[in-house]
């Protein structure tokens, strides 16, 4: 039988069942736990499966031996969402009701084809936002009477408070792709206020009374099929603002990638949140880079609920949950992770390139504790009376975080 990697230890034996590799259970680089030949723990499947699923998850197939208890299901894809088309490009969404644990956040993934329009709309939840492919052009208006319209790209983030009315649109050869984050699990996109959904609920002569024109101007209103993503055409961006009004005084974009980073041994972090961009009053993020190999330290956030977007990469995420629980899972580009309020995790690059994501919290500050500051922290001979370690590990801690290690 062939030695199988990691990650492609699936394979179909004889009567459509999988072998693991070679009398070996590789459930993780550093934990190989070898058996005696047929001798799988648990015993083979010989039933249905689906082993293209089972490869890319194999810490939920064979999870390391330190998992315990009964935890949720702490990973979704954006895969396996239904997605919802328009004449302008398409979007689709992982809110509670596709990962019910995720009760702060609901995440949303749209695509604008070039001169495509998200309409002008508002929520009732902020929108923060994170550019992941080409160009676009967002406005917005503020309770001040004041417009504002920026042309942003691919690592470049927008915040619209609460019921701030705003658009975006597909710019460049290609249009653009974003991932969209509301404070709120159960955040819905249909339930989004469209300026051309108003204007249909509103008797004609209503509006003609509003804008003093005649009830004739409303005639033509656009179908329900035109709504909320359209195919459009641009539009020349303004120096200051639409038909001479003022320039709001609030900037509601910002450029993540140009910050400089927070350089640890494994990879980079970029922090934002109200400190670095002001108006981002209910949504933290950071950016995290780690290098194959490398590892998001063990940690855990005081502060609230984390939300995670997987950019790029593989990876994995152990997450303790007090009670003697703990679980392991496994992510790639696309997927949603979740971690609870004050869960210890860890997240490891299993992969061989870089594993990029985005952690997201429902706050206005970004905050983690480090576990081994902590315990450098701490009086040595306390630390050591708990764990039973000795002098060497004691040296070994560090009073400097590094959120990233190899």
């Amino acid at each position: 039988m062939t030695t199988l990697s990691r990650r492609r230890f699936m394979a179909f034996a004889a009567g459509g069942t999988v072998a693991l590799a070679a009398g070996q259970v590789h459930a993780h680089d550093n934990n190989v736990r070898a058996y005696p030949a047929g001798a799988q723990p648990g015993g083979r499947d010989p039933g249905p499966h689906d082993p293209v699923r089972e490869a890319e998850n194999p810490d939920i197939l064979n999870p390391p031996t330190t998992d315990s208890g009964t935890l949720p299901n702490l990973r979704y894809s954006f895969s396996d969402a239904h997605v919802r088309k328009g004449s302008g490009g398409w979007t689709r969404q992982v809110t509670q009701r596709e990962l019910g644990i995720s009760t702060t956040i609901a995440g949303v993934d749209m695509r604008l084809n070039t001169g495509g329009i998200r309409e002008l709309h508002w929520h009732k939840q902020a929108e923060w936002a994170y550019m992941t492919y080409g160009t676009a052009r967002v406005t917005a208006f503020d309770t001040q009477g004041g417009w504002f319209v920026d042309d942003i790209g691919v690592g470049d983030l927008w915040y619209f408070p609460p019921g701030v009315p705003h658009s975006i649109q597909g710019l460049g050869p290609d249009g653009c792709e974003f991932l969209l984050a509301f404070d709120d699990g159960n955040f819905d996109e249909d339930s989004t206020f469209l300026l051309s959904d108003w204007f249909k609920h509103i008797p004609p002569e209503i509006l003609a009374k509003n804008f003093q024109v005649p009830v004739s101007t409303f005639a033509q209103l656009p179908l329900p099929a035109d709504e909320y993503i359209f195919a459009g055409s641009l539009y020349n961006r303004p120096a200051d603002a639409s038909q001479g009004g003022k320039k709001s005084a609030l900037h509601f974009t910002h450029h993540m990638l140009a910050q400089d980073p927070v350089k640890a041994p494994g990879g980079t972090v970029r922090i934002t949140d109200s400190s670095n961009f002001p108006i981002s009053k209910a949504v933290a993020a950071a950016l995290v880079e780690i290098e194959p190999g490398g590892l998001r330290e063990l940690h855990w956030h005081p502060n609230n609920d984390e939300w995670q977007y997987y950019l790029e990469g593989e990876g994995r995420m152990g997450v303790f949950a007090s009670s003697g629980q703990a679980r392991t899972f496994d992510y790639r580009a696309g997927d949603v992770g979740y971690v609870p309020f004050a869960m210890g995790h860890y997240i490891e690059n299993t992969g061989k390139g870089p594993l990029r994501f985005l952690e997201l919290f429902k706050s206005d500050y970004y905050a983690d504790i480090s576990l081994n500051q902590w315990l450098a922290s701490t009086p040595p001979e306390l630390v050591k009376q708990h764990l039973h370690l000795d002098d060497a590990f004691m040296a070994a801690l560090s009073l400097t975080k590094h959120p990233v290690v190899n």
